[in-house]
């Protein structure tokens, strides 16, 4: 279920109850129009990823802007976005088991729906899918291109991957699944550049043996928001597919950004109250479920001479930083928690509380909460 918002529209921030989480509107829009503004310029698509926002509301502001479309990574977060009015969704991910692969030919009926492959059960189960359904796919053969995740190792696989789709009528060879995703949090902006042109490599050998065979790739899709400039400029990439851009987050601020580099605004932030000051501990009332550690302990801007300490279940400890003195934060005071990783740190909550200038303007459901398989 979804439970009510914690906040209501025209309600003082100080009014939202706690543990919410906050967009600051005039951040997040500024960050929505810089990211198409450089992929027009760069001249790629953008297909941004819905696996940080999993928001149907999200999805649509940024095909407004010039979206062709959104990514996702689960059966179940496409049915949501596509729920929501969303018409074009790549499931960036490899789809295993017939019942999952039933679902996305059921939801080809109604949106133009894309999905990964790297290996022959998964064609066999699509194909089987679309048959039954009567309904076609757009297959993406996933490269391995220093990820170590999912992917081909190289063109040799991709060929007979692709000489597989080609003997099935409703499925729909795409072009190259191309995300590197290590690369994103590599921290100096030469080690993201080695790694991003170690990718396009990878890339261009497979494009070559494809020209070869005379084969078109109509699409080499990929890129994050640690990376996207690299590959937007590469003219190998020519979609991008960033998510955390819009929100940001406590582990991309320890990325250093090359000096012309734009600068994505934070726009996500966990509003906890301290709830007791134990000996000298400040103590919050949002813990682990509030917010994701897998990245670190989230920020505070707004309580200079603290430090995060601790997190459990359902509070964060608050200590005094030994370089500074601590500046007195009264029980009761609400404070703004930046977090280490945004993407799981949005599917702890069931509303996108949108603020502008210390009021609320918008309440945001976040329907693909949960939404896993």
């Amino acid at each position: 279920m979804t439970w009510p918002a914690p906040a209501s529209i025209g309600m003082r921030l100080d009014e939202v109850d706690t543990p919410a989480l906050i967009v600051e509107l005039d951040a997040f829009e500024y960050n929505l129009q810089l990211l198409m503004d450089a992929a027009r310029a760069a001249g790629v698509r953008v297909r941004p990823h819905a696996k940080t926002h999993k928001c149907p509301a999200i999805a649509r502001q940024q095909v407004a802007l010039g979206a062709v479309g959104v990514c996702c990574q689960k059966v179940s977060e496409a049915e949501a976005l596509v729920d929501g009015g969303i018409d074009d969704v790549l499931i960036t991910n490899q789809i295993v088991g017939g019942q999952k692969a039933e679902r996305l030919a059921a939801l080809a009926r109604r949106a133009r729906i894309g999905v990964c492959v790297d290996h022959p059960l998964q064609v066999e189960q699509l194909a089987l899918a679309v048959e039954a359904a009567q309904t076609g796919l757009d297959v993406y053969v996933e490269l391995d291109v220093g990820q170590g995740r999912c992917g081909v190792g190289g063109a040799r696989e991709a060929l007979a991957l692709v000489a597989q789709l080609q003997a099935q009528p409703l499925l729909r060879f795409a072009g190259f699944q191309a995300y590197h995703g290590r690369a994103q949090h590599l921290r100096e902006p030469d080690e993201r550049a080695r790694a991003v042109r170690h990718a396009q490599d990878i890339v261009v050998k497979c494009l070559k043996e494809f020209e070869a065979a005379g084969i078109a790739v109509p699409c080499v899709t990929g890129a994050g928001t640690g990376t996207y400039r690299l590959e937007a400029a590469s003219a190998v990439w020519n979609e991008i597919q960033p998510g955390s851009y819009i929100f940001m987050d406590a582990d991309y601020g320890r990325n250093r950004l090359e000096p012309d580099a734009p600068r994505f605004r934070n726009s996500l932030y966990v509003l906890s109250t301290v709830i007791s000051d134990a000996g000298g501990r400040l103590i919050l009332d949002a813990g682990l479920k509030a917010y994701s550690v897998d990245s670190g302990f989230p920020h505070i801007p707004d309580a200079p001479g603290w430090q995060f300490a601790k997190a459990s279940d359902e509070h964060g400890v608050l200590n005094p930083a030994s370089a500074a003195p601590a500046l007195p934060i009264a029980v009761g005071t609400k404070l703004q928690l930046i977090p280490g990783h945004c993407d799981p740190t949005v599917n702890l909550h069931d509303w996108f509380v949108g603020v502008r200038g210390g009021v609320v303007e918008s309440l945001w459901p976040i329907t693909a909460r949960g939404a896993v398989f």
